[in-house]
């Protein structure tokens, strides 16, 4: 039975809430309906920032003390409004929503102690939009003994598969990390970090340029890459290591160039991040025909460039050039588990998050 499903993501960026519809009955995406965006002001930024600093010392996972009550408060309105304005927009009803999917904000995660958290009042949340709301994705597989994320590979399966082309297909997403998802038929679904993505560049072209990013990779593409500084770089242990493996944006902040002209710094940076993810090659079952990209990186054209120079004869493309919305893929995929919880298919698997045997999980609010 097919599902009209409303994803709702908060993302470690603290920009807003990204809303999309889709229509899935878990397993394929029938139909992409419009999507949405309602940004946090400045004031819940900076109780959100307040949150994720008293969170550090949360003794379990539902104790809400001081500044953290007032923050689920906060991401829950937001939440009610963006669902509000996107209904209102698209002249629709409640009654023609199956279900929403509610991640809520992450403001801890920390699975080596069997403890995520994820702010946000879910029974509230259906109670003002009028909408059954699936929640809390991640605790299942924590519990378990997983990492809790990734949760968006069985999302970008059942997108790769609807392209109905040859595997194995691979499907990267180039944020401050970059991370893949392996996906080889219906039985096999590998997902990992790889190494940087943008962060080493983004801090290296604010530190030597002033500028948040270089647009396109068009800065890069004038220097001169360091194959020997690239080649040192990946005999970190980490590269070696088979998935599923994770890393946080800065575990690579260490990493120094040294004095280069910034064009130079910047063009090895790039293609570090481009070998990085080549580097996955040889620890997957068998080598992919095509790559598609997502995330900040896939508007890189210098990162594209050299990311086929190292992949051989596999394709590589932008997801947006398959008509897939970048950007609201992440809220894509929670109306997707929200349709995968209700049924009880896995969300999770050992090879995406560790977790010892494929896992559902979401616990559903009704309003």
């Amino acid at each position: 039975m097919m599902l009209t499903a409303l994803g709702l993501m908060s993302g470690t960026s603290l920009d807003g809430v990204d809303v999309a519809l889709i229509e899935t009955d878990g397993k394929q995406v029938k139909a992409f309906g419009p999507t949405g965006y309602r940004p946090y002001t400045p004031a819940e930024r900076n109780l959100l920032r307040q949150a994720l600093s008293e969170a550090v010392h949360l003794p379990q996972r539902d104790a809400r003390p001081g500044v953290l009550a007032e923050a689920e408060r906060a991401v829950t309105l937001a939440h009610a409004e963006a669902v509000a304005a996107f209904v209102a927009q698209h002249r629709m009803k409640p009654e023609d929503i199956d279900i929403v999917g509610f991640h809520g904000q992450t403001v801890l995660h920390r699975p080596e102690r069997r403890l995520t958290v994820q702010i946000g009042d879910a029974p509230a949340l259906a109670k003002v939009i009028h909408i059954p709301v699936m929640h809390d994705f991640r605790a299942a597989d924590v519990e378990a003994g997983g990492q809790g994320a990734p949760l968006v590979p069985v999302y970008h399966r059942a997108l790769a598969h609807s392209l109905e082309r040859e595997g194995p297909i691979v499907v990267v997403n180039i944020g401050g990390v970059s991370n893949i998802t392996y996906i080889d038929g219906n039985d096999t679904l590998i997902a990992c970090d790889t190494g940087p993505g943008n962060a080493l560049l983004d801090d290296f072209m604010y530190r030597t340029m002033s500028q948040a990013f270089d647009a396109e990779g068009k800065f890069a593409a004038l220097g001169k890459v360091d194959e020997a500084w690239i080649a040192r770089a990946l005999e970190l242990p980490f590269f070696a290591a088979p998935p599923p493996k994770s890393l946080d944006r800065n575990d690579f902040a260490a990493l120094r160039l040294g004095e280069v002209p910034p064009a130079d710094g910047a063009a090895t940076l790039t293609a570090f991040t481009a070998a990085a993810i080549a580097r996955i090659i040889p620890l997957l079952p068998r080598r992919p025909r095509s790559w598609i990209v997502c995330g900040g990186g896939a508007r890189n054209l210098t990162m594209l460039r050299m990311l086929r120079e190292r992949v051989g004869s596999a394709t590589v493309e932008a997801a947006e050039a398959l008509g897939w919305a970048s950007d609201a893929i992440e809220a894509q995929a929670f109306g997707f588990l929200a349709a995968r919880g209700l049924k009880g298919l896995p969300l999770s698997y050992p090879a995406t998050t560790g977790v010892p045997m494929p896992m559902t999980g979401g616990v559903m609010a009704r309003p």
